[in-house]
């Protein structure tokens, strides 16, 4: 069977500057997939080309066995991928109900009391102002909202970026509740959150895949995470 997502061969500029080097990889449906490597490798381009904000020049990028590239990227949400950025875009204005009300509005298989339920922080937040939320609440409101509107494939950016470690760990504990039920491309340099949670690991080094491998055979001291990876 086709992978749910399958990425072959991408090369993606921004303007003269290729930021994509013949980037391919796959994700199984059910699969919690991580992209690592440091600050500029290419990951979130990765995702963003997914999703068509940064449109790869060569390649395709195959969801549902459906070629994607070139469509605009509300038309790619609607298919069922959901988009988790790294600068937690709430709708500050907006209370926390009302940030998930908007994308529950579109149906699908998530409720918005699935969404309290994995995030029972949130809750006890519904009335207040997403933009006086600390920024783990905000972290775990745009996952919540990414999960609803039909998502069946869930790309989260640094998703663990900034968080107190506690929070971290809320958010390990979500993904890993999420992986009977979603099929997840994770961006992320945290290397143990990563492998805690992953099936499988790509590693993105100036722009080009460096190693692939199953997590299981990956540590922190893999000569791959200490070369690309670790600081």
């Amino acid at each position: 069977m086709a992978p749910l997502l399958s990425v072959d061969g991408i090369d993606t500029y921004y303007g003269q500057s290729q930021a994509l080097h013949d980037v391919s990889l796959s994700v199984e449906e059910g699969e919690v997939v991580t992209v690592l490597g440091r600050n500029g490798a290419g990951k979130t381009t990765t995702l963003r080309s997914i999703v068509g904000i940064a449109p790869p020049r060569r390649g395709s990028i195959e969801y549902g066995g459906e070629d994607i590239v070139g469509m605009p990227t509300h038309d790619i949400i609607e298919r069922g991928i959901g988009y988790v950025p790294e600068d937690r875009q709430v709708w500050s204005t907006l209370t926390v109900a009302e940030n998930l009300e908007v994308p529950a509005g579109r149906g699908g298989d998530w409720t918005l009391e699935d969404a309290y339920d994995l995030f029972p922080t949130l809750d006890d937040l519904r009335e207040a102002r997403a933009g006086t939320l600390s920024g783990g609440e905000q972290q775990m409101l745009v996952i919540a909202r990414g999960l609803l509107g039909g998502t069946d494939l869930l790309l989260l950016d640094e998703p663990s970026e900034g968080l107190a470690p506690q929070i971290v760990s809320d958010v390990r504990d979500a993904i890993i509740d999420l992986k009977d039920d979603l099929t997840i491309l994770l961006v992320e340099q945290n290397v143990n959150l990563a492998l805690d949670v992953a099936d499988r690991v790509f590693v993105l080094a100036n722009g080009e895949v460096v190693h692939q491998s199953r997590a299981d055979d990956l540590d922190a001291d893999d000569p791959a995470i200490r070369e690309h990876v670790a600081v």
